[in-house]
C-alpha cells in the first residue's frame, strides 16, 4: 500500500469514527439511553456500505485501495461490534433479558439484511 493510501486510511477511519459519535449521540439524545438504538443504527448502517463497496468491488471493479480505505477504515472505524456486546451485557444486567436477545437478533437479522440489500444494489 502507498503512502498516499495509507493517508487515506487514516482520515478514513477518522472519518467513520466521528460519524460514529455523530449519529450515536444524535439517537441517544433523541431515544434516550435505556436502549441502544445508536449502535444498532451504525452497525447497520455499516453493514448496508460494506454491501455497496462489495458489489462495487465484485461487479464494477472497485480498486483494492478504495476497498481496504472505505471498507475497512471507514466501516471498520464507522461500525462497532464492541459497543454492541456491552449494550447487550448491560440489557441482561439491567434485568432486561427480552431486550438483550432482540438486539442481538435484531442486529444480525437487520445488519446482515441490509449487507445484502447494499450488495444486491451495487451488483446491478
Amino acid at each position: 500500500m502507498t503512502a498516499h493510501a495509507w493517508v487515506a486510511f487514516v482520515v478514513a477511519g477518522a472519518v467513520g469514527a466521528v460519524a460514529r459519535y455523530v449519529v450515536h449521540g444524535w439517537f441517544l439524545e433523541r431515544a434516550g439511553a435505556d436502549r441502544p438504538w445508536g449502535t444498532f443504527v451504525v452497525n447497520v448502517a455499516g453493514s448496508f456500505v460494506l454491501g455497496v463497496l462489495t458489489g462495487l468491488a465484485l461487479h464494477h471493479g472497485l480498486p483494492e485501495t478504495s476497498r481496504v480505505v472505505l471498507g475497512a477504515g471507514f466501516c471498520g472505524a464507522f461500525t462497532t461490534f464492541s459497543a454492541f456486546a456491552v449494550d447487550s451485557v448491560r440489557l441482561v444486567e439491567d434485568g432486561a433479558g427480552p431486550d438483550a436477545v432482540a438486539n442481538v437478533v435484531g442486529t444480525l437479522v437487520v445488519g446482515v439484511s441490509a449487507a445484502a440489500v447494499g450488495l444486491a444494489l451495487a451488483s446491478l
